[in-house]
């Protein structure tokens, strides 16, 4: 696949993901925050699933990446709780903030580890570029961090590094909707005690419709099967620091959808995130598909 198309897919599937602690914000109040991301993946499995039957797209057992789709799917079960926590405790912009911001570092460290990908120039300079903006789009004068909120949203941000930096492999042996489906639907089956842990009434209605299916469809069948295709032909560490448009989606969707508040120094950490995916996401043509290794 093109480099820039991949590129194209990856920010695709982070404003969609931008959209998540929005939804979760307008959801009902008697919907836990651990149950919206137990529901979110029950449903985006099974719609991957259906899909994948559907297509009958068909599956080779033999060259299956076990160990690989297995820490992608505890990965994946351990990121909607934690994420979904943090956003509660710490609030959508600080929450996708932290998870996002601290992703990328995290995912260059695992692209050495399992790849011996050394980090680019570019890739460092977008990262740090990107990483600033997110501090600056935290900083508010009345703010208050949770620190288990925090750490919550580290740990989400270390399991989506860690899926990230797997489901390359993944996608070497299996079709990415295939892989996709495996990994949410078995992701689904660990978190099925949540739907007796916790009141799942707030399904029932409307809204709680309207929110599971925004979630499970779309910021996860649709925006992880972008994900795994552009994965394909891209390192680990360049797709993560392309997530960072999701924490400026989920901004954005603060400020004019949920009423928040924005200062100078917010807007000029929109600016700098703005940049970094600009800088990461430009390819010359002379140097299309080639890296600058430190």
């Amino acid at each position: 696949m093109n480099t820039s198309l991949s590129k194209i897919l990856i920010l695709c599937a982070a404003v969609l993901w931008g959209t998540t602690g929005t939804a979760q914000a307008l959801a009902s109040a008697e919907a836990h925050s651990v149950a919206i991301g137990a529901v979110r993946l029950a449903v985006g499995g099974l719609s991957l699933l259906a899909a994948c039957l559907i297509q009958k797209k068909k599956v080779d057992v033999r060259h299956l990446p076990i160990l690989p789709l297995t820490v992608a799917a505890a990965s994946m079960a351990a990121y909607q709780p934690l994420f979904f926590s943090a956003v509660i405790k710490t609030g959508v912009a600080v929450g996708t903030m932290v998870a996002i911001g601290s992703a990328p570092l995290l995912s260059g460290v695992l692209d050495y580890i399992v790849y011996s990908k050394k980090p680019t120039k570019k890739w460092l300079l977008a990262t740090f570029t990107g990483i600033l903006g997110c501090c600056c789009l935290l900083l508010k004068k009345d703010s208050q961090i949770d620190v288990i909120g925090l750490g919550m949203a580290i740990g989400a941000g270390a399991s989506f590094a860690c899926y990230t930096t797997v489901n390359k492999k993944i996608v070497q042996y299996v079709d990415p909707q295939v892989g996709a489906s495996l990994v949410f639907t078995t992701a689904a089956v660990l978190l099925i005690p949540c739907w007796f842990m916790y009141d799942m009434s707030w399904l029932v209605s409307l809204n709680g419709i309207g929110i599971a299916l925004h979630l499970g469809i779309l910021t996860t069948a649709l925006a992880y099967v972008l994900f795994s295709t552009a994965l394909k032909s891209m390192h680990a560490s360049t797709a993560v620091t392309l997530s960072l448009a999701e924490p400026v989606t989920a901004f954005l969707l603060g400020v004019f959808l949920l009423g928040e508040s924005l200062t100078l120094v917010n807007i000029c950490g929109a600016v700098l995130v703005f940049v970094s995916l600009a800088f990461l996401t430009y390819s010359p043509k002379s140097s299309l598909n080639q890296e600058v290794h430190i």
